[in-house]
């Protein structure tokens, strides 16, 4: 599919060029399922343990409860996507490493990704329950294909490429194909990703509140995933 047709135009060591994209895209899409999953299930951890009420009879309040399943969502992040960098390097001798320091960039662009899905996803279970708990697992491995994890964005149809433009996804793994393809930082898509990271926050934070003021005035919180 996709991938047959990018390799295809890779006149270079097409087998050592196809490994290397496909194992760093494997490890950073990792990042941001992680992160999305780490996010989304410390939040449905709550919600099974009849806990969301009695957290918000405490002073805590709504935004330092998402900032610390920010921070559960890193810690999970990097608990899944070390052991793996590192097995990567043992089993195929591939060290991710050799992307610089805009690894660094990479991983935090698609840790932020996943935050900004998880805040959408919570927001829906805040306001349909149960019914939508399996998007936590789900959700994005549906966005995979529009992601361009695995292939540049000019090998999609023409009319599905500014879908995957909009997602910052999408820009990190064009630059990660920058810079193990051609040895170069693609500036340009870093920021990109950053620019549509902060706008897709924003977006879901804002959705998150609502429906989050919304299950407190019905008295949702207590009663929520029943």
């Amino acid at each position: 599919g996709f991938i047959t047709a990018y390799l295809a135009g890779v006149q270079n060591n097409v087998a050592s060029v196809g490994a290397g994209i496909l194992l760093g895209g494997v490890l950073l899409w990792e990042a941001a399922l992680r992160s999305q999953m780490g996010f989304s299930i410390s939040f449905l951890e709550e919600i099974w343990s009849r806990n969301l009420g009695h957290i918000f009879v405490s002073p805590l309040r709504p935004h330092e409860l998402v900032a610390g399943l920010m921070v559960m969502s890193v810690l999970r992040a990097a608990i899944g996507v070390v052991p793996a960098m590192l097995l990567a390097w043992l089993l195929y001798a591939f060290n991710i490493l050799t992307m610089g320091p805009a690894l660094v960039g990479f991983f935090a662009a698609l840790i932020m990704m996943g935050w900004a899905v998880a805040l959408g996803v919570t927001s829906l279970i805040l306001r349909y329950g149960a019914g939508a708990e399996a998007l936590a697992w789900s959700v994005l491995f549906g966005i995979t294909p529009f992601a361009a994890v695995f292939y540049p964005v000019s090998v999609l149809p023409p009319w599905l490429q500014p879908v995957a433009l909009a997602l910052p996804a999408a820009h990190v793994f064009e630059g990660m194909r920058a810079a193990l393809v051609e040895q170069r930082f693609a500036a340009g898509h870093m920021a990109a990703a950053f620019a549509l990271n902060a706008l897709w926050l924003a977006a879901m934070y804002w959705l998150f509140m609502r429906q989050f003021q919304s299950a407190r005035v019905r008295g949702a919180l207590l009663n929520i995933g029943e």
